[in-house]
């Protein structure tokens, strides 16, 4: 059975950093276009970055503005989303899923994800 787990949310302050976690089970992540989304309260669930499955192309939403990176690491099956400078809009749920499909880009959009995990919250507060 095919799994996702996101782990590494908690609370951060303005300006803080957090790395979250993406783990697979049941299948290697790798093979696929894994991407981060979000949903804050009161809003649509809102794409945060993608990575290709093979190229590792990444593609980040216009709000990371340089401050998050996704990663792969293929030994440990996991993808990462390490975020720095966080602000207080960056509170919300992040979610990791999988289209279970590969390619040269990677869908920024939700609907396009077949595979979710359960999310992980990240708070940015003083």
């Amino acid at each position: 059975q095919r799994q996702i787990v996101e782990s590494g949310g908690g609370l951060a302050q303005p300006g803080g950093a957090l790395r979250l976690s993406c783990a697979g089970s049941g299948f290697t992540l790798h093979y696929y276009n894994i991407g981060w989304f979000r949903q804050a309260p009161g809003k649509e669930r809102e794409a945060v970055s993608c990575i290709t499955a093979g190229d590792d192309n990444t593609y980040y939403g216009d709000f990371v503005k340089g401050r998050f990176t996704i990663s792969r690491d293929t030994a440990n099956n996991t993808v990462y989303l390490q975020m720095n400078n966080l602000r207080p809009e960056d509170t919300a749920v992040y979610y990791c899923g999988t289209d279970m499909w590969f390619g040269r880009q990677c869908p920024m959009e939700s609907s396009q994800y077949r595979v979710w995990g359960q999310g992980t919250q990240v708070t940015v507060s003083s």
